[in-house]
């Protein structure tokens, strides 16, 4: 408790999120910025999970996983963006302690789904690559379901866990929290509770949500790369190679991101540094990944080539 000391014990109600200033020029082009960035995010993961539903040459297990990848996006970003505009529009950044808790969970569960279902996708691509012959068996429709339930499930507990400790705290003294939405260190900083067992379960999930996925990710690219280098002719390599492509670029965004976002702080431990780096992690990146995939995988090319015929056709013919 020593961290309480000369602090008022009063217990706050609500936070305030500062977001990134009180310019009152600034706030509408925020709006406009964030608001635009949410829309393209929605359109884009929402297209995906169309084109994977409609399209029947893309229900595969490849794209099986990806369409909850891009539900998943999709529901990232609501969990964040919208309470953010909200702010930007009524200019009331009041929070309630147990809503900030509640979006603080949601936000830690679908960070920890998405390293444990971009590790997914990863094995699904080492077995297409390194085991064809036995893709049908090892990656049939049971496993698929069996691989995402797992992701969701470990997810919602492990948060779980943490979350329980964190509703038992009290925060008191300063009511403002200096980011654009509910993260974790600086919730901490404004507790007069004793959080050092938060701060260690806390840890101790990031870490394992984290670096297991990567080492599952590491290892299944560490095979197919050697898969493919073995493959004899340049024509067979550069088709084994597109099939994982998309999914190697975006793991590589994800990851990078991810390693910036937590690193940077160590080393300059700037407000304004983390809070920008934070946009990139829970706002642009689930932006950009359906770009890749619509943008980089010939099939869902294609498909949503095939779609846009029919719409027109189809508008062609109710406008006679």
């Amino acid at each position: 408790m020593e961290k309480a000391e000369g602090r008022n014990h009063t217990p706050v109600t609500e936070f305030i999120l500062l977001g990134f200033g009180n310019d009152p020029e600034l706030q509408p082009l925020l709006f406009l910025i964030f608001l635009t960035v949410y829309l393209v995010t929605l359109a884009g993961n929402v297209l995906i999970i169309v084109l994977v539903v409609a399209d029947r040459h893309l229900q595969t297990p490849m794209y099986y996983l990806l369409g909850n990848l891009a539900c998943l996006e999709a529901c990232f970003t609501s969990t964040i963006l919208p309470r953010y505009l909200t702010s930007l529009l009524t200019e009331d950044r009041a929070v309630p302690v147990k809503g900030c808790i509640v979006q603080l969970y949601f936000f830690a569960v679908l960070s920890a789904a998405e390293n444990l279902l971009l590790a997914a996708m990863s094995y699904d691509r080492y077995v297409a690559i390194c085991n064809p012959l036995r893709y049908a068996a090892l990656m049939n429709g049971s496993v698929c379901i069996k691989l995402v339930a797992g992701c969701w499930i470990s997810s919602l507990l492990g948060c779980a866990i943490v979350n329980n400790f964190l509703y038992r705290l009290t925060f008191c003294d300063s009511k403002q929290i200096d980011h654009f939405f509910c993260a974790f260190v600086p919730m901490m900083q404004l507790s007069c509770s004793d959080i050092q067992i938060v701060q260690l379960l806390g840890f101790i999930v990031a870490a394992i949500g984290a670096l297991v996925p990567l080492v599952l990710t590491l290892v299944s690219y560490a095979c197919i790369i050697t898969t493919i280098l073995r493959i004899p002719s340049a024509i067979g390599r550069k088709k084994a190679f597109s099939t994982c492509s998309s999914h190697l670029i975006v793991v590589t965004l994800h990851y990078t991101i991810v390693i910036v976002v937590y690193l940077v702080p160590i080393v300059t431990p700037g407000i304004e540094q983390q809070k920008i780096f934070s946009v990139f992690c829970t706002i642009l990146t689930p932006m950009i990944n359906p770009m890749i995939y619509c943008l980089r995988n010939k099939e869902v090319k294609e498909s949503l080539r095939k779609s846009l015929n029919k719409l027109v056709t189809f508008t062609n013919r109710h406008s006679i």
